[in-house]
Parts: structure tokens; C-alpha cells; sequence
């Protein structure tokens, strides 16, 4: 009888010993993650529109001249005046190409001045998006006027000149104020407008942009978003 239970606990002694070591294998092997893949790839695609989203909200460039777009359009004014009293189509030109020198000028420092006080930068984020989005249709406008000079098409010049500063005020206002946008949409009207009506109201019409225009959004930039 004390054999039989001797050899009863040496057997269950030698079922119970891999018994224990096989649960301790299955415990130690690491469980099988097949949706690790998809979890991954998940994540990097909420990472990439957090991102996206990001850019998008980045800071408007505010810099955009109040006071220094009135002085624009006044200049602009005092340039109609001139040129409505030159005999020739080159005398009225060149009237118009000082004045957009001056603009211009004045427009830049006015920027730069603005920008300086509000600690913005011109040449690198928003600003430079403004900027680089603003030059095209510039460049286009000088190409397109010495085109339409010795084309003898000097007629055309004013709804040119019109809607293309109203398509780089446009593009340029996506990076910067909500009113600058309108006041390109404005500009590119009344262009349209002066290409399609006789040319004797081309003066009148650059009159009515660059210095009315100008004044008017100068006025409402400066009271709401400072000068």
C-alpha cells in the first residue's frame, strides 16, 4: 500500500511539472497586436491635419497701411489732376508711372513702418506670403504696359492696371485683414469697368480707384486695425 501511493505522487509529480512550465511559456509570449499597423498609420494622418489645420490658422499679417493707403490715394488724386491736363497719351503715361513710383514708395514704407511698431516680420511668414503673393500680378502690370505702349494701345492701360492691382490685393489679402480682400474685389470692378467703357473715362476711373478707393479702405484699415 505505501508503494502504490509512492508511485501515485511520482506520476502526478511528473504531469504537474510541464503542466506548470507550459503556463509559464504561455504567459511570457507576448500577445500577437495585428492592428498596430492601422493604429499607426491612424495617427499619422491626425498628425498631418493637425498640421494642415495649424498653417491655416497661423497669424494674419496685419501690417497692411491705414494711413499710409489714404497718402496712396491722395497722391493718386493730386496724379489724375495732372495727367487730365497732358495733350498726349505719353504725357498722361508718364503722369501715371511717377505716381505709381511714389505709391509704391510710400506703400512700402508705410508696411515697413507698421510692421516695425507691431514687431511683425516682413519677409518671413505671413508676411512674406503677402509680399510674394502681391509681386505677380505687379510684374504682369509693368510687362503689359510697355506691351500696350508700343502697341499704341495706351488706352487700355487704366482697366489694366485696375484689375491687376485689384488680383495682387486679393491674393495678397488670404494671408492678411478680411477687408483687404473686398477692397481688391472692388479694384478688379471698377478695372473691369474701365475696359469696357470709352476710354475718355480711363482718367476718371484711376481716379476713382487708386485715390477713392484707396482713401476709403485706407480710412476704415486704420480705424480698425490701427494705422
Amino acid at each position: 500500500m505505501g508503494a502504490t501511493k509512492t508511485l501515485y505522487y511520482k506520476v502526478l509529480d511528473v504531469h504537474e511539472g510541464p503542466m506548470q512550465i507550459s503556463g509559464t511559456m504561455r504567459q511570457a509570449t507576448p500577445p500577437t497586436r495585428d492592428s498596430d499597423p492601422i493604429a499607426l498609420g491612424d495617427r499619422a494622418i491626425e498628425d498631418l491635419r493637425f498640421i494642415r489645420r495649424t498653417m491655416e490658422r497661423g497669424p494674419a499679417f496685419t501690417a497692411v497701411p491705414g494711413w499710409g493707403g489714404v497718402g496712396m490715394g491722395i497722391s493718386a488724386l493730386a496724379a489724375a489732376a495732372v495727367a487730365a491736363n497732358q495733350t498726349t497719351m505719353s504725357g498722361w503715361l508718364l503722369v501715371w508711372l511717377v505716381e505709381a513710383g511714389v505709391a509704391a514708395s510710400l506703400g512700402g514704407w508705410a508696411i515697413a513702418r507698421k510692421a516695425r511698431r507691431a514687431e511683425l516680420p516682413v519677409f518671413s511668414g505671413s508676411g512674406r506670403k503677402f509680399v510674394l503673393s502681391f509681386l505677380p500680378p505687379a510684374l504682369a502690370g509693368i510687362v503689359l504696359t510697355f506691351a500696350l505702349w508700343h502697341g499704341g494701345a495706351t488706352t487700355l492701360v487704366p482697366g489694366v492696371w485696375l484689375l491687376l492691382y485689384g488680383v495682387g490685393v486679393v491674393s495678397a489679402g488670404t494671408f492678411s485683414v478680411q477687408i483687404v480682400p473686398v477692397m481688391g474685389v472692388c479694384f478688379m470692378t471698377t478695372g473691369t469697368v474701365a475696359l469696357l467703357v470709352s476710354p475718355e473715362w480711363g482718367n476718371h476711373l484711376m481716379a476713382a480707384g487708386f485715390g477713392g478707393l484707396q482713401i476709403i479702405f485706407g480710412l476704415i484699415i486704420a480705424r480698425r486695425h490701427g494705422g
